[in-house]
């Protein structure tokens, strides 16, 4: 597993412009995210709405009082749409800084405020930080490297470290594509 002390074994970033839309690239031509260039909130892709599947079982008007967590920063996306469109705090965990520059330069990711901020961190090992036991309504877990084959972290005990996260009534999406059959 690669630390934030490892940066030189992390990936690089570089972005494409399709149109519209701005695609995020890890050494490789998978996307890691997307941006509608002129309207930066809007979550472009249907696996990044899915992932916002949580607030079928919430009542709307306690949205802007819950905490979202992202592990996995990508373009930005949900980060943005969480704390600038639903008004939550928000955190996310992402462990390339070359990731963060690139959101905050060319995917409009505004800097850390009172509402939402971006740690830099190993995210197996940030949710094992008591600070976060139950406090989070909305764990988004999007990790993927450079080769988007799997999911980096897909562990019995990385999904009990992110259970402990959640609150009673929090939920848990996980983006699951991969080139694998499982």
């Amino acid at each position: 597993m690669v630390t934030t002390t490892d940066t030189n074994q992390l990936a690089d970033v570089y972005f494409s412009d399709e149109g519209p839309v701005r695609h995020l690239h890890l050494d490789s031509i998978w996307i890691q995210g997307s941006m509608l260039i002129d309207s930066p909130q809007v979550l472009v892709h249907q696996y990044i709405q899915r992932m916002m599947a949580w607030l079928l079982f919430v009542e709307p008007a306690s949205v802007p009082r819950r905490q979202a967590m992202q592990l996995g920063l990508g373009a930005g996306s949900l980060t943005k749409f969480c704390s600038k469109v639903l008004r939550m705090q928000t955190v996310a965990i992402e462990i390339n800084p070359k990731v963060l520059v690139a959101c905050r330069g060319w995917f409009k990711l505004p800097p850390d405020n009172a509402r939402m901020r971006v740690l830099l961190a190993d995210a197996a090992q940030e949710i094992r930080d008591p600070q976060w036991f139950g406090r989070i309504d909305a764990l988004q877990v999007d990790l993927y490297d450079h080769e988007a084959a799997a999911p980096v972290l897909d562990s019995e005990d990385f999904y009990a470290d992110c259970r402990r996260l959640l609150t009673d009534d929090g939920c848990l999406t996980v983006n699951l594509f991969g080139r694998s059959s499982s």
